[in-house]
């Protein structure tokens, strides 16, 4: 079982930054990007300034706009933004070929539904293998080859070793899972608790509320990874305490930089309206409140987060809150 060619959806950072991990270990990669700017200058230049400024990219990266163009490649990495997926996985549907392996490396939950991405895969795409692929990684870093350690869960064992050689490299090493749920929610949830960990930093509340707000944020996603199905194990592992460690302590974290700002005072659309980049947790944050609320799982701060970002507690309010909340048992 071999896959010698790789399609990537998503023409952003983390897009390109897997296209150019692929390329560099001899596979034939497509990347479908959105904005025509962005695949005219891969094509022409070699670069993606607008997503991964200061990366030369390898000259044989082909580029395009046509969705059709990347269905042909023996496995499709589906690397849109979280809230894009619906639309993009529709769109590539009458495209696909049954049983074509697709990847998905999008973190987060759909905001109108409170879904997890693989199930949005499965009602767009029900034709299609799904596995997913998540861990601590910056795009920049993987991009410059700088070592770095990922999660593929998949269902079928055989298939997922497959897949993680065929898109591991010597330094991005890539280990498998069949917790498709955990390796989802750990990359979800880490972006929430990042915003959080940014307007602690932003605040100036110092190291110590720091580790005690990504502590207790962990905690939170531990309950509400056993409350939806995922393992304990998992959410131990690279793509779930993994990934909080890695957002939560580097303003290289979109999450953890938009909250630094909103801790200094800055207003969230002022904020986003400087980046072309997603903060997926912006809107991951509802619908992880939602379904917490949902199914009873008490998880304060990401509710803390939602309700800042949605307008409805200023900061200052917010940490108030948490602060007030009765002392109960650790554990």
């Amino acid at each position: 079982m071999t896959f010698d060619s790789v399609g990537v959806i998503g023409g952003g950072a983390w897009g390109t930054a897997l296209a150019q991990t692929l390329r560099l270990t001899g596979r034939q990669v497509r990347l479908w990007a959105r904005e025509a700017e962005v695949a005219a200058e891969i094509n022409a230049s070699h670069a993606n300034s607008a997503f991964l400024p200061g990366v030369t990219l390898d000259s044989g990266l082909e580029a395009t706009t046509e969705l059709g163009d990347v269905t042909a490649q023996d496995v499709v990495l589906m690397v849109a933004p979280a809230q894009h997926v619906r639309g993009v996985a529709g769109a590539l549907a009458p495209h696909l070929p049954a049983g074509k392996p697709v990847v998905l490396c999008a973190k987060g939950l759909e905001q109108a539904t409170g879904k997890l991405l693989g199930q949005v895969l499965t009602e767009t795409i029900p034709h299609a293998t799904q596995a997913v692929l998540s861990g601590p990684s910056f795009a920049a870093d993987v991009a410059r080859g700088l070592p770095a350690a990922l999660t593929l869960a998949i269902a079928d064992e055989a298939l997922g070793q497959a897949l993680a050689t065929a898109l591991g490299s010597r330094t991005l090493r890539i280990y498998w899972s069949s917790d498709t749920t955990g390796v989802q929610l750990g990359g979800a949830v880490k972006n929430v608790l990042a915003i959080a960990a940014g307007i602690v930093d932003g605040k100036g509340l110092g190291a110590s509320a720091h580790a005690a707000l990504v502590t207790r944020g962990f905690a939170e996603l531990r309950r509400f990874g056993e409350a939806l199905g995922a393992r304990a194990d998992t959410l131990m592992g690279l793509s779930g305490l993994g990934d909080l460690l890695l957002t939560c302590g580097s303003a290289q974290s979109r999450n953890m930089s938009l909250g630094r700002a909103l801790g200094q005072g800055q207003t969230l659309a002022s904020v986003l309206g400087s980046r072309r980049s997603v903060a997926e947790g912006v809107y991951t944050a509802a619908a992880v409140a939602k379904v917490a609320a949902d199914k009873g799982v008490d998880m304060p701060i990401c509710q803390a987060v939602s309700a800042i970002v949605a307008g409805k507690l200023t900061v200052d309010a917010a940490i108030e809150a948490l602060l007030s909340r009765p002392q109960r048992a650790e554990m």
